[in-house]
């Protein structure tokens, strides 16, 4: 697969282009919140970044597709096309919490080739290009060697979404089968299997921009990321990240 050198150095400059426009109105005591259809919260923030990084493809690739949260889908003319969540995480970040991020990824012919994790307010950031390893603000990370639940550290965003799908019951007792267990959630829970420091993250609900970053960073830090059917996609609906060594043990738990 042909891929140009510079589509990282963008999705870098993206990142950094999305920090300034995000830290800007981060903790704004007059930060505008609306509720979406779905009666989730966007910020006025998560609109100003997306439109600001759409601005920025449509200069530096005006042939590509263009896939975000929040506005409108831009076609393309080819089989490139750029998924962004300009905020994830909202709710952390309207209620003055560190733990939200800006993802960035690149799909060609539908596979993730670039992925950017930035989380600003905490000074991190992780990214990666398929075929050549995963980096963590300049490092380059690799999962853990953790075989055994039992010495495993898992990493899930909390109750509220399993109780929603009525998988509780099953997080529960995956929970009691790892060693240690934290609600950390959003991308940062990823990263952290990416980096070595967990070795399981899940979501039951999510869609393809809080997931097709983070995919081709686990991948390439030689993890494992599927849907809970056990298909490597980041668009099923849900997703599951390991160190590659306990994933049957989960998905023996949350599969489908």
């Amino acid at each position: 697969m042909s891929l140009p050198a510079d589509d990282l150095a963008l999705a870098l400059e993206l990142a950094d282009l999305a920090d300034e426009v995000s830290m800007r109105r981060y903790r704004a005591a007059d930060l505008r919140v609306d509720t979406k259809p779905d009666r989730t919260p966007v910020t006025e923030a998560d609109r100003a970044v997306e439109a600001a990084l759409r601005e920025r493809l449509a200069q530096a690739r005006p042939g590509d597709a263009v896939l975000g949260e929040e506005l409108a889908d831009t076609p393309g003319e080819g089989h490139r096309r750029w998924i962004i969540d300009p905020i994830d995480g909202t709710a952390s970040y309207l209620r003055g919490m560190p733990t939200w991020s800006t993802l960035i990824a690149l799909q060609e012919g539908g596979e993730e080739v670039v992925g950017v994790v930035a989380m600003p307010a905490l000074g991190r950031r992780w990214w990666a290009r398929r075929g050549a390893g995963a980096f963590a603000d300049g490092r380059r990370v690799a999962v853990s060697s953790v075989a055994a639940l039992a010495d495993a550290q898992m990493c899930w965003s909390g109750i509220e979404s399993w109780d929603e799908v009525g998988r509780a019951d099953a997080v529960l007792a995956l929970c009691r089968s790892c060693w240690r267990t934290r609600g950390i959630g959003d991308a940062w829970q990823y990263m952290l299997v990416a980096e070595g420091a967990a070795e399981v993250a899940l979501d039951p609900v999510v869609s393809l921009w809080d997931l097709a970053a983070v995919k081709v960073i686990v991948e390439e830090a030689g993890g494992r990321f599927t849907d809970f059917a056990g298909t490597p996609t980041a668009a099923g609906g849900d997703g599951l990240a390991t160190n590659g060594l306990l994933h049957a043990a989960v998905l023996a738990f949350v599969g489908r």
